[in-house]
């Protein structure tokens, strides 16, 4: 790689450096006061608190990276731009395009770095956070679920096993409910292929009731095609409990999916997040294009805050579009995939867009 290729990649991946540290550091201690009064109404030490919250960096960071190559690159050739060195490169003969290798290696580079950080440590990250979340902010610790789509509640002599559920639609899927006397004594079984909260209840379709006579100590055995029943659990339990796709990488959340289509449950959910780990981390090269064509298009005497306020507006502009279309994807209004990458595609039209029409002024 030759000198000045070099050069550029040192000065963004420094520029970088410090972006990130700036803005970790700032949304750090905006989300530390922000949740201090619940660390405070939960009894935790603000020491620990603190430790809950640079545990959620990794996350943080996962989410910032694409912007924050955006502002680097506007910083960097900004500095150039405004010092007059891509004038004089220009003057030597040397086009920006000359540059476009420096910005894709870069580009790269941080692509595959933000999908390992999701892939390897966020996962484990996040679910520390949502622990300790879940157990010593909100205390809700009887409620229980395994790694994967089995969930399972314990209650007042109550056990419910679930094969899987959509916290979304109100709706849970291979319902098994459980109660017992004081003498742990099955008293009261129910078998329900799917279940739908509706006014406070849930309304259960092809049911079997099992239920054991006090008197004789026999069991009886009911079927019905739909029957409401008082489960030891709310839809807002199963958004808590269930594993979600931030906590799992790419390989395991693959195998979840195929796991829960060949039980034959709908997966559309996991399938639009499972291309979301691809598209996202290649926002980064998109965000690289776009940061060079606003900072060389920008006149000489134009200062870098208003640039990079420009830079900022850009990245509000892409998550504000790619978190409007992952909904559409969980609703099956768009396919997985377009659901997913919508936003990089239309993004990466504008960057080539820009990169072919810089033009450098005198």
């Amino acid at each position: 790689m030759k000198i000045l290729n070099r050069y550029i990649i040192k000065e963004i991946f420094k520029y970088f450096t410090i972006v990130l540290i700036v803005v970790i550091g700032v949304f750090v201690s905006v989300d530390y006061l922000g949740t201090m009064d619940k660390f405070m109404r939960a009894g935790m030490p603000l020491l620990k608190a603190f430790g809950y919250v640079l545990l959620r960096v990794p996350f943080m960071v996962a989410q910032l990276i694409p912007a924050v190559i955006l502002l680097t690159l506007i910083i960097v050739f900004g500095l150039m731009n405004r010092n007059n060195e891509i004038l004089i490169l220009k003057s030597s003969g040397i086009s920006v395009f000359y540059f476009f290798r420096s910005i894709l290696v870069t580009g790269f580079i941080l692509s595959i770095f933000l999908f390992l950080l999701s892939e390897i440590i966020v996962p484990i990250t996040f679910s520390k956070t949502n622990k300790i979340k879940k157990n010593e902010i909100k205390k809700t610790q009887s409620l229980v679920t395994s790694r994967k789509k089995n969930i399972w509640t314990k209650g007042n002599r109550k056990i419910t096993h679930i094969k899987y559920a959509k916290p979304k639609d109100n709706s849970i899927f291979g319902i098994s409910f459980n109660t017992f006397d004081d003498d742990f004594n099955l008293t009261k079984r129910i078998e329900a292929k799917k279940g739908i909260f509706k006014n406070g209840k849930w309304l259960l379709d092809n049911v079997m009731l099992l239920s054991r006579e006090k008197e004789t100590g026999n069991y009886n055995v009911v079927f019905f095609d739909k029957k409401y029943e008082d489960l030891d659990i709310l839809p807002e339990d199963l958004e808590r409990v269930m594993k979600k796709s931030s906590e799992m990488g790419f390989t395991e959340l693959l195998s979840y999916i195929r796991k829960v289509e060949e039980e034959g449950y709908d997966a559309t959910k996991y399938k639009v997040d499972l291309h979301a780990k691809i598209a996202f981390p290649f926002a980064c090269i998109i965000m690289s294009l776009i940061g060079v064509g606003v900072a060389v298009k920008s006149k000489q005497n134009k200062n870098i805050p208003s640039v990079a306020t420009i830079g900022i507006g850009i990245a509000f502009l892409y998550w504000i579009l790619y978190s409007f279309c992952l909904p559409l994807g969980y609703g099956e209004i768009l396919p997985p995939f377009v659901a997913a990458w919508a936003a990089n595609i239309i993004f990466l039209c504008f960057g080539l867009y820009m990169m072919l029409n810089i033009k450098y002024e005198n």
